[in-house]
């Protein structure tokens, strides 16, 4: 059988004796520099393997002040040229046609698409260029003149990673013993403590399913965990007990984990084709699945509450009285703590008005769990105290998780609403906690 990063490889040994190899050291950026103009020239685009090989294997040898200095560099040598974009925008304004479009097209985006695509024909290209822009990310907060390199990887990965080109796996027991590690390293919302842990995790009333890309084997992209449960769950507690056995008629797939990962990933689409993908694949298996919905963590509740001032608490539960919640900014404050079911209703008035009230800068809700469900057409359908009693579950949001629910036949309705409109659909039950 043809392996073919081994016919890749032999190609960029060919390639090496042909094209002249320059003398390059570890961790050197003047190296590493020459090679990428080597690689976006023709005679790179003749040889790309063999330079592009270099310039990955070179990258990684790289400390991150030299990895920052490179991105500085990549961006600006291989920016668009504005003198050039006006030439070419006066020859189309002059002789509108298809070429003269292409063209303006090519000399608005630049180079530094173009020499991604020839850097990913390195064996490891894509594997680089992921772990490339996590390093990238890292610095990116304090060197926002490097904004539009992120956003040209991010535009290539939205086509080098569309849901077209992955694949989608069901992960059981049987699955390799390197992906089942994987999975256990990557989940980011419930840690999987250990291989117990996990078999729970893939028993008969849970299914697990992951995409792969093939240029990265073995590689998870994302994952997605769901529960069989007579209704949508209400807690992880309850989600994540023994399973007694028998035979069990259940109406519902609750979501209730959804892990991106590649950090170097971040911001590129992929977990909302992930559930409507899985949803599909549970109505084809199991036709008694009526209900779909999931079990969200409310990152970041906990850490708005405590910078909250006592004058907008006050507004926002009403005729409630403020010692009754004064509480949550204790440093006494336990797992299971029994003031806060005491304060149950306060407490879903102040999580209802988070999701719902408090708005980015777009006018979307500040919670990204949040825009993430209602941008795939959920509403919110309810809120949950002591849903996940837990250390991370205290620190995210006081142990308090929502459940969105995925309504099939209002799906693209709720997602219209919520794109074009910014409105945001509630379950009845909680428009009597909003009044």
């Amino acid at each position: 059988m043809f392996n073919l990063k081994e016919i890749i490889s032999s190609i960029a040994d060919v390639g090496q004796k042909l094209f002249k190899k320059r003398k390059v050291k570890k961790n050197d950026l003047d190296s590493i520099l020459i090679l990428c103009d080597d690689l976006i020239s023709n005679k790179g685009a003749a040889f790309g393997i063999t330079v592009a090989r270099d310039i990955t294997d070179l990258y990684q040898t790289l400390d991150l002040e030299k990895k920052l200095a490179f991105f500085k560099k990549i961006n600006e040598k291989y920016k668009p040229s504005h003198s050039k974009v006006s030439e070419a925008i006066d020859i189309y304004k002059k002789t509108q046609n298809e070429k003269n479009l292409f063209n303006l097209f090519i000399i608005s985006e630049g180079k530094r698409r173009e020499f991604f695509r020839r850097l990913n024909m390195s064996p490891n290209g894509i594997s680089t260029i992921v772990s490339l822009r996590e390093d990238l990310l890292k610095v990116l907060d304090e060197n926002p003149d490097l904004q539009n390199l992120d956003n040209d990887l991010r535009e290539l990965f939205k086509s080098w990673f569309n849901p077209g080109f992955l694949k989608l796996e069901k992960i059981t027991w049987d699955t390799k013993a390197a992906v089942l590690e994987k999975i256990m390293k990557y989940e980011r919302v419930h840690e999987i403590k250990n291989m117990d842990e996990l078999k729970r995790r893939l028993g008969e009333d849970r299914r697990f399913f992951s995409y792969f890309h093939p240029a990265l084997e073995d590689e998870p992209i994302i994952f997605v965990q769901v529960a069989l449960t007579n209704g949508l769950g209400k807690s992880i507690q309850e989600i994540m007990k023994p399973h007694t056995g028998g035979e069990k008629k259940y109406d519902t797939a609750t979501f209730y984990s959804i892990s991106n990962c590649q950090e170097g990933l971040s911001r590129v689409t992929l977990g909302n084709f992930l559930i409507k993908r899985v949803v599909y694949e549970i109505q084809e298996e199991l036709p008694n699945i009526k209900n779909f919905g999931t079990l969200s963590p409310i990152p970041g509740f906990a850490d708005w509450f405590s910078y909250l001032d006592k004058g907008k608490i006050k507004t926002i539960i009403k005729d409630i009285p403020y010692e009754n919640i004064s509480f949550l900014k204790s440093s006494d404050l336990k797992i299971g703590d029994g003031r806060i079911i005491s304060n149950k209703d306060t407490i879903i008035k102040l999580v209802a008005h988070y999701l719902i009230n408090e708005k980015n800068h777009k006018g979307l809700p500040v919670n990204d769990v949040c825009r993430f469900h209602l941008g795939n057409g959920a509403i919110i359908d309810d809120i949950n105290i002591n849903a996940n009693i837990s250390e991370v579950g205290m620190k995210r949001s006081f142990g308090v998780m929502v459940n969105y629910l995925y309504e099939l036949k209002s799906i693209e309705k709720n997602h219209e609403n919520y794109v074009n409109n910014k409105m945001i659909t509630i379950s009845d039950k909680l428009k009597k906690v909003v009044k």
